[in-house]
């Protein structure tokens, strides 16, 4: 039987954290860089830049900064102050998760168009999970000669409390999209056939990386052992919330939708939409909504100064006409 809480075993688990830290902050720069373009198309301006897109660079860079320190920590060779670098850590490893947690949810709310209950709703889950996340300096580090920046103490109980709050709160927005995806009122748009076909598989996966984040403070084997399992919940939940966040951003609507209207043309759908226009007849306001489609030169004709079809022996003069008016038919 392994004595987890022994100087032995603590130092053994010490050396893998640092590993597998390594190979996390490997698999998050890969996961970055290869997104990068979708990133520059709004810093450039080629893509118009709408406020949930917010949470979403939040999201991603607060994660690198956080992988970033830890790398610092794992690695320097200098003394330092080990206690500010893991602070500065843990609340930017804690904005992710909080804000992975946000993207997923305005998902949700634009499955669900906007409903204002589940809006405020969602927004007091919300304030409650950031108010876990920011409680407060929740580890103890401190300088080792010979070894670097050592995590001494973590406060397992704020730290299990706030990750068992986020695994609800990911499994509560699952549940959501799920059960208006699976029961809509209407039919199916390609928005929601996207979101059901991939979208719901991020939902489980962030669900299942804070479970085993959870498990192992739970367990709280070691100092180490209870929080080997929070970076990869973090990186996980980041991945898969920034990637449904880009996935919905490239979509784009080939026609009319039978989804709401409020999805359409909402800006939590990350995209741009055609202007409405409005028109009149007898007193009667109509609105509608107007899709552009490709112009085809072939489906108009050209009629010369007498009226004639050019290019062909066809009389508009010949065919039916209108009481109201004299037009050449189409």
């Amino acid at each position: 039987m392994v004595n987890w809480q022994s100087t032995e075993e603590t130092v053994k688990d010490g050396v893998a954290f640092g590993r597998f830290m390594h190979a996390l902050l490997g698999l998050y720069i890969w996961e970055w860089f290869t997104s990068l373009d979708f990133d520059w198309q709004y810093i450039s301006g080629k893509k118009k830049f709408r406020w949930p897109m917010v949470f979403y660079f939040l999201n991603r860079y607060c994660l690198l900064f956080a992988l970033v320190g830890i790398a610092v920590a794992l690695n320097v060779t200098s003394q330092i102050d080990c206690q500010a670098l893991y602070t500065f850590n843990q609340c930017l490893g804690n904005a992710a998760i909080g804000l992975a947690s946000i993207n997923l949810s305005l998902r949700t709310i634009a499955v669900w168009s906007q409903n204002k209950y589940l809006v405020v709703f969602l927004v007091l889950v919300i304030l409650g999970h950031w108010s876990l996340l920011l409680h407060g300096i929740l580890l103890t580090a401190q300088w080792v000669e010979g070894t670097g920046c050592v995590i001494a103490t973590t406060n397992n109980r704020i730290l299990a409390i706030s990750f068992i709050y986020s695994m609800v709160f990911d499994l509560t927005v699952l549940c959501l999209t799920a059960y208006k995806l699976l029961y809509p009122k209407t039919g199916r748009s390609r928005l929601v056939e996207l979101i059901f076909s991939d979208g719901l598989i991020y939902f489980l996966i962030a669900f299942l990386a804070n479970l085993i984040a959870t498990i192992f403070m739970l367990l709280n084997l070691n100092p180490v052992m209870s929080i080997i399992a929070n970076v990869p919940a973090a990186i996980a939940s980041t991945i898969v919330a920034c990637r449904v966040v880009r996935r919905l951003s490239r979509f784009t609507s080939q026609g009319p939708e039978v989804f709401p209207s409020s999805t359409q043309g909402s800006t939590l759908a990350f995209r741009s939409v055609r202007p409405k226009v409005s028109t009149k007849a007898e007193g009667v306001h109509v609105q509608m909504e107007t899709f552009e489609s490709p112009v085809d030169k072939e489906q108009y004709l050209e009629y010369d100064a007498a009226g004639h079809v050019k290019g062909d022996h066809y009389d508009p003069e010949a065919q039916n006409i209108s009481d109201e008016f004299k037009r050449p038919p189409y």
